[in-house]
């Protein structure tokens, strides 16, 4: 009795600090504005991370930084490893990109925002910086998708799962070379491809949004991104897997080291957040897939766009516009 009163406590808890982080992000979107399109993306990254940190060091919580802006030795802030808050509340993992998307917000170009993820101690994969291969599908293809499978065997079994015809299907694709043989099966297959030039967390996130076409992200990409994106589709009840891929032994040691004995295992959704108590938040810097940008009306107000998923909210998503001075 006592273990499922603490567990429905800890629940209430995660939930409960749902508006702190989205504040957050607000916060860090708004420092890293002014920095849209001057080509000096450490300048911006570097004020998001700052105006992050600031705030999270606020919440009444335990936060451990799990995913962050690097090492001890790479980062003066948000490091792995990093605690925040103060020390009073619920005890947490959090991974960070207070700028994800820096080099493009660094041109003016779309689809920079900040992002934030949220699960109870010890539940999020300490995953390496690294490449990461990853599959994503919204909550109607919950169960569908196997990573050892090919994509052609994915496609099939989504559009069953979905109840369309394969030819009907979209599969988001990051526009990389390295995703030539993906791209081809898409063709092979009569399905269609929506190609993106960055960001994949944006694109993980929208196969479980019904407005916004992409029925299924396959690619390789970072794997710090994947864990966010997991929690995101978590929370909305979507489906993620993924396996690391170390390029080099120095790689594969890295993924031993941080307590992946095995570095090329795939990845379940539970094996990469181990709790159903988690949530996401995303504020757009620039214009993007999933949101709109910093904005500055006439009325001297600035204008953010956020992105808000809590598991175990009767609503699985909102979109939160604020105006702040």
């Amino acid at each position: 009795m006592n273990e499922l009163k603490s567990s429905l406590v800890y629940e209430k808890d995660v939930q409960s600090l749902a508006m702190d982080f989205l504040t957050v992000a607000q916060k860090a979107a708004i420092a890293s504005y002014p920095w849209i399109g001057k080509g000096n993306k450490i300048e911006a990254d570097g004020a998001g991370t700052e105006a992050m940190r600031n705030q999270m060091n606020l919440i009444d919580m335990s936060g451990l930084i799990v995913i962050g802006e690097g090492e001890m030795d790479e980062a003066p802030m948000l490091y792995i490893g990093e605690e925040l808050g103060t020390k009073k509340g619920p005890e947490v993992d959090i991974a960070v990109d207070p700028v994800e998307g820096t080099t493009m917000m660094s041109k003016g170009q779309n689809d920079s925002l900040t992002v934030i993820a949220v699960s109870t101690k010890g539940s999020l994969l300490h995953a390496p910086d690294m490449y990461m291969h990853k599959i994503a599908v919204g909550p109607k293809a919950k169960g569908s998708i196997n990573i050892d499978a090919s994509l052609t065997e994915n496609m099939k079994s989504v559009a069953k799962a979905l109840g369309k015809d394969i030819k009907d299907l979209v599969v988001m694709i990051q526009d990389r070379p390295r995703h030539d043989h993906l791209i081809k099966q898409v063709f092979d297959a009569g399905a269609q491809v929506k190609l993106f030039p960055d960001n994949d967390v944006n694109g993980s996130i929208a196969t479980a949004i019904d407005h916004i076409e992409g029925d299924i992200l396959v690619g390789m990409g970072g794997a710090p991104e994947g864990v966010i994106a997991a929690t995101a589709l978590k929370s909305m009840g979507g489906d993620f897997q993924g396996k690391l891929a170390p390029q080099d032994q120095e790689e594969y040691d890295r993924c031993v080291k941080m307590g992946i004995t095995d570095p090329e295992k795939a990845l379940t959704l539970d094996d990469i957040v181990k709790s159903d108590d988690c949530l996401f938040v995303g504020t757009g810097i620039t214009d993007g897939l999933l949101l709109k940008g910093i904005q500055k009306p006439s009325d001297g107000l600035i204008k953010s766009h956020s992105f808000l998923t809590v598991s175990g909210n009767s609503e699985k998503y909102q979109y939160i516009e604020a105006y702040h001075s």
